[in-house]
């Protein structure tokens, strides 16, 4: 569920035209120059970020996390079709562009959150994350989505400049989404932090 939400978010952001989401912002770049799909370029993306993992966590990378390997393909194939099912939704005026940036961000916010607390193998953006977290024991989760996703649009910047003379596909909305994402997901990880205990508390069985 927390896939399809995250593909949704990134495919709405993107459709406000004003630059896409952070995650996204790298491979959106690459397939505005080259002759692949935001999906495929994702896939690839993932795969790096996958690899970057492994790195980090040596012996702690276990080997269930591998299953970001199809998730990220899955992942890819979705955010491909959901650019074509909100194909109706091409806002025109700035302010309907930025309604649905903002409603975009709490999509994707939503389907972080919803990947947490999962707890099992998230994005590969969001599995990086926690790598990290992991690594830096005084790292929050918040707070370092927030730091991933604003290097993330520097790097996309930097190679829209390098490929294209210009920022192409890298507008306000990025930035906004950088900062905004990381903290939407911690909202709701503190409004519904009861879920999770009805969700995953395991419960002692009745006694005869």
């Amino acid at each position: 569920m927390g896939l399809f939400i995250n593909s949704l978010g990134v495919s709405i952001i993107t459709k406000a035209d004003l630059g896409t989401s952070p995650i996204s912002s790298i491979p959106y770049v690459l397939s505005l120059n080259f002759d692949f799909t935001l999906g495929e370029f994702t896939i690839f993306f993932s795969l790096l970020l996958i690899v970057l993992q492994i790195i980090m966590l040596r012996k702690k990378f276990k080997a269930e996390q591998l299953l970001q390997i199809p998730i990220s393909i899955l992942f890819g194939y979705f955010i491909d079709l959901t650019m074509i099912m909100p194909d109706f939704m091409n806002p025109e005026s700035y302010a309907i562009k930025l309604v649905s940036l903002i409603i975009g961000c709490i999509v994707l916010g939503f389907g972080v959150y919803v990947e947490v607390l999962a707890n099992v193998a998230m994005l590969p953006g969001e599995s990086f994350v926690r790598a990290v977290t992991m690594t830096v024991k005084s790292a929050d989760f918040g707070v370092t989505k927030v730091i991933f996703d604003v290097s993330m649009t520097v790097i996309a910047a930097a190679l829209s400049f390098i490929f294209a003379k210009q920022l192409d596909g890298f507008r306000e909305g990025t930035i906004i989404a950088a900062i905004l994402v990381g903290f939407i997901a911690k909202l709701f990880g503190k409004a519904l932090a009861p879920l999770k205990t009805k969700l995953f508390t395991k419960r002692a069985p009745k006694k005869a």
